[in-house]
């Protein structure tokens, strides 16, 4: 019986979806599935799409003070996040595109602009452009943010290891240096780990994709806090 309430609550979720799920979005003028009504019809039958945070979310949620958006208007304020953060890096190389099915905003920061050839020090010249970043972060404070470090497979294992944690730190640190809070941020260096490899490492191009930082951006819902403080007890 409670397996029958419980697919007859999600079919309901989803007949609600059909009908009023259609928006435009901000960013392309197309009509799409409405992640604001997912957010509101959804709740926690949807919450396993935000996936592979580091460390997880209950203790971040916890000890970052996150209040969450409200689950009717996630989608609405990610749309226009993701909207204005391309208006805003147009030109620089960063792309921004939707994850985790359309739950979070990933951040691709360009590889030979963010850094030299294995350095970690961030060029003078990017900084303008990660200011911009941290801004939006502070404007839209209800999410975690993941910085990911990644490099091609030139050179020793261990030192693509330790150069992709030093990049992915470094950019976590100059995110917390322009206001975001520290306690929202956390930075993982992935190496060359060929699950994560975008191009073809036998290739410039190839490489090039490959040695990257990742910035991800994942919204919190008012649900979510519900949820985390309620299994911290």
């Amino acid at each position: 019986m409670k397996n029958s309430r419980i697919f007859v609550s999600g079919l309901a979720a989803l007949s609600l979806v059909s009908v009023s799920a259609c928006v435009t979005d901000p960013n392309t003028g197309e009509q799409k599935v409405s992640r604001t009504v997912l957010g509101g019809a959804g709740g926690a039958l949807l919450g396993g799409l935000l996936g592979g945070v580091i460390g997880g979310k209950t203790g971040r949620i916890i000890g970052a003070g996150v209040g969450g958006v409200a689950g009717g208007v996630v989608g609405y304020k990610m749309d226009q996040q993701i909207k204005e953060l391309k208006e805003n890096t147009a030109g620089s190389g960063v792309d921004v595109t939707e994850t985790d099915g359309g739950s979070a905003i990933l951040v691709n920061l360009p590889d030979g602009v963010t850094f030299a050839t294995g350095s970690y020090t961030i060029n003078q010249t990017f900084r303008n452009t990660l200011d911009t970043v941290a801004q939006s972060m502070q404007q839209y404070p209800d999410s975690l943010i993941d910085v990911y470090g990644y490099t091609d497979s030139t050179g020793s294992d261990a030192f693509n290891q330790r150069l992709s944690e030093q990049r992915a730190q470094a950019v976590a640190n100059y995110l917390v240096s322009r206001g975001v809070s520290a306690a929202r941020i956390r930075s993982q260096g992935f190496g060359e780990d060929p699950s994560y490899f975008k191009g073809d490492n036998t290739t410039e191009y190839g490489r090039s994709l490959n040695r990257r930082v990742e910035i991800k951006i994942i919204p919190i819902t008012q649900e979510d806090v519900a949820a985390a403080r309620a299994q911290g007890n």
